[in-house]
């Protein structure tokens, strides 16, 4: 019983309002570059559309069929991306991971709100859903960087 009520606790009404309010979603028109990703655990996917000045995103679009916990972590990212380099997006990524698999300081703003994430961190089971979009997100960045080189 004490695993069913750390996982009801873990869907806070923070995480539910950032879910069912998720910006940016779709696909854009004419994206510089589209990157789907799966988490093989839980079967969760996000498609990214992206388009940038080479470095920084100009525009986003995101469709995302993962659980409350993905959700809301594209809710923030969606929030904030645009405007974001990709060291910025690798950062965030890289310091979401680390707050849930180690404990570490929440990912700098603009994506501190990914803090609301931190209850997830016992729950490994849940942490590909939550780094879907960023890891996404790198990989779109990494293939507009290599398009420019």
């Amino acid at each position: 019983m004490s695993g069913e009520s750390d996982l009801i606790k873990l869907y806070s009404a923070r995480i539910l309002e950032l879910a069912a309010m998720m910006p940016r979603v779709g696909r854009l028109q004419n994206p510089d570059v589209s990157v789907q990703k799966r988490a093989p655990l839980c079967g969760s996917t996000v498609t990214v559309d992206i388009t940038t000045d080479g470095e920084i995103i100009t525009d986003y679009a995101a469709d995302v069929k993962a659980c409350a916990l993905g959700q809301a972590a594209a809710s923030v990212v969606g929030s904030n991306i645009i405007g974001q380099s990709r060291q910025q997006v690798r950062t965030a990524r890289d310091a979401l991971k680390a707050m849930l698999s180690e404990d570490a300081a929440r990912p700098p703003a603009p994506f501190d709100e990914l803090e609301v994430l931190r209850a997830a961190s016992g729950f490994a089971n849940r942490h590909a859903s939550i780094l879907l979009t960023l890891d996404a997100l790198v990989e779109a960045m990494d293939e507009v960087k290599a398009s420019c080189a």
